[in-house]
């Protein structure tokens, strides 16, 4: 996949992925290549947009939004093969490869979730995950948190992310800068911004790149809660 291609895809290593989304990276390449355990291998929970041919793992903006989702549903307990099952379920209902971060998943997804989450693997009902999604406003409440500060596209498919609010003015969209966060209005990365202001000063910064000192200081204070995220 060449560099025009991944225009408007957005690229992202694990460890990229893992500095915005705070999921650890090994977990983000298990879930989109797959692993073995022991005699037992583990498919993907959905492929990767992108392929660039070398055999790494790496993930496009969709990816990004996708993990978000994923994260939150097997944080709560649902098993990793239920939710591959249920984006299997809802690719073909919803009509989209990755139908968890799509803005019809709101609504769609209780339905999704109970049909495959009936029955384990032994056949035995799994009444604690029926419990978890019997009324849709619970459902709302655990989906709507993280779609918040998406804009979505005309298709319903999320087309860029405010990770931090509007009002901070930093957006990770993938048709600019290949999807690394920018300032919003300059759509310079807040990674170089802040990395000049911490070296030369955010009026230096501010006037070298063309941006307000106040850009200057979002971008540092984004940047240094990634590195507080990862930390952690």
């Amino acid at each position: 996949m060449d560099d025009k291609r991944l225009v408007g895809i957005g690229l992202y290593t694990p460890t990229e992925a893992s500095r915005l989304v705070g999921i650890p990276a090994a977990r983000l390449s298990r879930w989109l290549a797959g692993y073995c355990r022991g005699d037992r291998e583990y498919e993907p929970l959905w492929r990767s947009q992108v392929d660039l041919g070398d055999g790494r793992v790496y993930l496009g903006f969709r990816d990004l939004m996708e993990v978000r989702i994923a994260d939150r549903f097997i944080g709560l307990g649902i098993s990793a093969q239920r939710v591959r099952a249920a984006i299997r379920l809802a690719s073909e209902i919803i009509g989209d490869a990755r139908p968890l971060s799509t803005n019809q998943f709101r609504t769609d997804g209780r339905t999704i979730f109970l049909r495959t989450t009936e029955t384990d693997e032994q056949g035995e009902a799994r009444e604690h995950l029926l419990d978890l999604f019997k009324r849709q406003y619970e459902f709302s409440q655990i989906i709507s948190p993280l779609l918040k500060g998406i804009d979505f596209d005309e298709r319903g498919g999320p087309a860029s992310w405010w990770p931090v609010g509007r009002a901070r003015k930093i957006v990770i969209d993938p048709a600019r800068a290949f999807g690394q966060p920018i300032d919003a209005e300059s759509s310079v990365p807040t990674a170089v911004l802040a990395g000049m202001g911490l070296g030369q000063g955010g009026e230096i910064a501010a006037r070298a790149y063309g941006v307000s000192v106040g850009a200057v200081t979002r971008a540092m204070a984004f940047e240094a809660g990634l590195g507080r995220r990862i930390a952690a």
